[in-house]
């Protein structure tokens, strides 16, 4: 009775307005399963293919029929009749029948549908929530989340060079109450950017994008946020930031940030950023450098990674493979997790394997262009990742994760684990700089 009967898939919208692709598998005993498939916008070039049509009269070209034909067509006649309690098997059968490396042939967008619709499937017959289907019973960890309140890149075209600047409510005591510094932050932080004569429209990810000066500014708007909501800069909460490199890096090997009039070599990127972290309450960073270069990582991360977490995304998109290397040529102390980069459950999780053995930490992200499916909450949960981001807690596809999160917080009861602090083993705060905030300027002191 737990055997694939039927599988089905769906053209429709993601966050941005633009095609994906909803996939839901049936067993033979009527209980069933379905996913929805992000998108991101900032890629890395290794990521596993997300199948587009291409026919300029549908959609620009970004219709994604070819994909519901492949999993109507071709993955349902290869997974019928198949046990829904073999995710390996799933998921190889899945990998084999595309037979590319990075599965351009049928769309890790369809094949990650499958994969998810299957394992959610198996957790339904079960009776099981999802995040204990997939990771037993030890899955008990809330994770810290990061929320992204200011946006910047390709996220937004007038903000800041940066693309991400978030905010880490690791001071909390638990989920429920991170959720609350943050969201209380995330409004202080839009009658700040009033104050200054600035616009709140939002990016992709529901942070604003405000014209700033500079991507100094950005930091300080964020200090005076944190202040105006009643909490420490460094102790209640702290700073992360995807500077998403790659989109300000330039074929002549420099670095150019255009809101800082700076054009800069790799050294003096990682100089800037070393700067940046004796300045401000930072704890996280994430892609910044270029994707492409590995020695960049291994020297920022010799030279930050004792004090900073250094989390490598389009480095190494999801794949084992990928963070073998970063592993051998000691690049990064953390990977990102989203799975999409990758097209299946099983590869997901093999790749989480190999980083926690490494002592890797794995922060489960979403994609700039989203459903309202909730698999990264779940996710998180299931490896005790302690680590999630998803956005700013504004737009429901964003939200969406944070209140799967506050429920899973709930059925876990006395059980749930919040690490706070915890979640980042690497962070210390500068010992030789102390930074006083006074309005929107930083002043250094003894």
């Amino acid at each position: 009775m737990n055997r694939i009967a039927t599988l089905t898939a769906d053209e429709l919208l993601d966050s941005r307005g633009y095609p994906t692709l909803e996939v839901r598998v049936e067993l033979c005993s009527g209980i069933s399963g379905s996913a929805m498939v992000p998108s991101g916008r900032s890629t890395g070039q290794y990521e596993a293919v997300e199948l587009r049509d291409g026919d300029a009269g549908r959609y620009h070209g970004l219709g994604v029929l070819k994909a519901v034909s492949n999993v109507e067509d071709v993955i349902r006649d290869a997974l019928s009749g198949m046990e829904i309690d073999n995710q390996c098997a799933l998921d190889r059968a899945l990998t084999e029948l595309d037979g590319s490396e990075f599965k351009s042939h049928l769309g890790a967008n369809a094949i990650l549908g499958v994969s998810v619709a299957c394992a959610r499937a198996a957790a339904n017959a079960h009776g099981l929530p999802f995040y204990r289907y997939l990771g037993g019973v030890g899955a008990q960890v809330l994770p810290v989340p990061m929320f992204n309140v200011l946006n910047g890149g390709k996220h937004a075209s007038q903000g800041p060079d940066i693309q991400e600047f978030k905010l880490v409510p690791a001071g909390a005591p638990t989920f429920r109450e991170a959720v609350r510094y943050g969201v209380e932050t995330y409004h202080r932080l839009g009658e700040v950017l009033r104050d200054m004569g600035l616009a709140t429209n939002v990016g992709d990810e529901g942070g604003y994008a405000p014209a700033l000066p500079s991507n100094a500014a950005a930091m300080d708007a964020i200090l005076l946020a944190i202040e105006r909501a009643g909490y420490v800069p460094g102790q209640d909460i702290f700073i992360a930031l995807d500077p998403a490199a790659t989109s300000f890096f330039y074929s002549d090997g420099t670095y150019r940030l255009a809101r800082d009039n700076l054009t800069l070599s790799t050294q003096e990127l990682i100089a800037y950023w070393q700067a940046w972290a004796q300045t401000y309450p930072l704890i996280s960073l994430e892609d910044p450098l270029h994707d492409a270069d590995w020695g960049g990582f291994a020297a920022i991360t010799t030279q930050l990674g004792q004090h900073l977490q250094i989390v490598g995304d389009d480095l190494f998109v999801t794949n084992p493979r990928f963070l073998q290397r970063g592993i051998r040529e000691h690049c990064c102390n953390s990977i990102l997790i989203k799975p999409n980069q990758i097209g299946t459950l099983t590869q997901t999780l093999e790749t989480v394997r190999l980083a926690q053995r490494a002592a890797y930490t794995c922060l489960v992200s979403h994609r700039s262009g989203e459903t309202e499916d909730a698999l990264i909450a779940d996710l998180a949960v299931a490896i005790n990742a302690g680590q999630i981001k998803s956005g700013a807690p504004a737009r429901g596809e964003r939200v969406e994760k944070y209140n799967r999160l506050l429920r899973i917080e709930r059925e876990l009861g006395g059980d749930a684990i919040f690490p706070g602090l915890a979640a980042f083993p690497r962070h210390q705060a500068p010992k030789h700089r102390q930074v006083v905030h006074e309005g929107t300027a930083m002043k250094e002191g003894a």
